[in-house]
C-alpha cells in the first residue's frame, strides 16, 4: 500500500529488513484507520437503534478485540526481534571499534590506533583547544596512538561496533540512512553494530534537545570503499604518529 514511502536512503545491511517492518506498519495502520471511518459512516447511516442479541455480541465486540490484539502483539514480537538482533545480539569479535563521544554540541570520534586498543581518559583533562576534546590521558600508552576526528569514517562491508558515551547531559546519536538511534547517557557506554554497505556521506543528528546549541550538533558518517578507508587509516596513524614523536 505504502510502495515508495519516502524514507531516507538506505545504507545499512540491516535497513531493508527494518523499512519493510515499518512499512507494513504504516499500512496495517492505514487500512484500520480506513475501515473505522467505514464502520463508522455505515452506523451513521443505517442507524440502527436496536442492540445486537446477546448471543450475537461476541461477533461484534470480543472478535475484533481479540483479532486487533493479536495483530498488535505479532507486530510488537517483530519488532522486539528485530530491536534485538541490532542492540542486543552483540557484535562480532573481528568488527571495527570506534568511540562516540558527545558533548556540548559536538560529536567526536576516537579510533584506538595499531595496537587495537582505547587509552583511559578523564574529564579533567579535556581540552578541546588543545587537541583533546575526549580526555585521553597522555600517561596511558595505550592511548598514545589513538586519534579523533570530527567526522565518522567508516569502511563499507565491514561490521562497525560503536561505542557511545556523553560528557555532560543526555545525547541522541542517530544516523537515519544507516538506520541507527541510541541515546548516549553520562556515566554509561552503549553499543550500536552496523554495516554500512553503500559509499557515501550520511548525516549525524542528535535527537535529544539538549541545550541552546542542539540545533548545530551534526556530524557527517563518510563511508568510503575497503581500499580508500586503508589508505586514511594509514595517513591518520602516520599522522598522530608524528603529532607524539617529541
Amino acid at each position: 500500500m505504502i510502495a515508495h514511502w519516502p524514507l531516507p536512503v538506505d545504507a545499512a545491511l540491516h535497513g531493508p529488513a527494518l523499512d519493510r517492518q515499518l512499512i507494513l506498519n504504516l499500512s496495517i495502520f492505514a487500512s484500520l484507520f480506513l475501515l473505522a471511518n467505514v464502520v463508522l459512516l455505515t452506523a451513521v447511516v443505517l442507524r440502527r437503534s436496536a442492540p445486537p442479541l446477546a448471543h450475537r455480541r461476541w461477533r461484534y465486540e470480543l472478535l475484533p478485540l481479540l483479532l486487533l490484539a493479536a495483530l498488535f502483539f505479532t507486530l510488537a514480537f517483530r519488532s522486539t526481534r528485530l530491536w534485538a538482533a541490532s542492540r542486543y545480539s552483540g557484535a562480532e569479535p573481528a568488527a571495527m571499534q570506534v568511540e562516540v563521544t558527545g558533548m556540548q554540541f559536538a560529536w567526536y570520534f576516537r579510533y584506538p590506533g595499531q595496537d587495537a586498543a582505547f587509552g583511559t581518559t578523564s574529564p579533567r583533562l579535556i581540552e578541546p583547544g588543545a587537541g583533546n576534546p575526549v580526555g585521553i590521558d597522555p600517561a596511558d600508552n595505550s592511548g598514545k596512538d589513538d586519534f579523533v576526528r570530527s567526522m565518522l569514517v567508516i569502511p563499507a562491508g565491514k561490521e562497525i561496533d560503536l561505542r557511545l558515551r556523553a560528557l555532560d547531559v543526555i545525547h541522541g546519536f542517530a544516523a537515519p540512512s544507516l538506520r541507527i538511534k541510541q541515546n548516549a547517557i553520562p556515566g554509561e557506554t552503549f553499543h550500536v553494530h552496523f554495516t554500512a554497505t553503500v559509499p557515501g556521506d550520511y548525516p549525524v543528528l542528535c535527537t535529544q534537545v539538549c541545550g541552546l546549541g542542539h540545533y548545530r550538533m551534526q556530524a557527517i558518517v563518510r563511508v568510503l570503499p575497503p581500499d580508500q578507508f586503508h589508505q586514511w587509516l594509514i595517513a591518520q596513524q602516520q599522522a598522530q604518529t608524528t603529532r607524539v614523536q617529541p
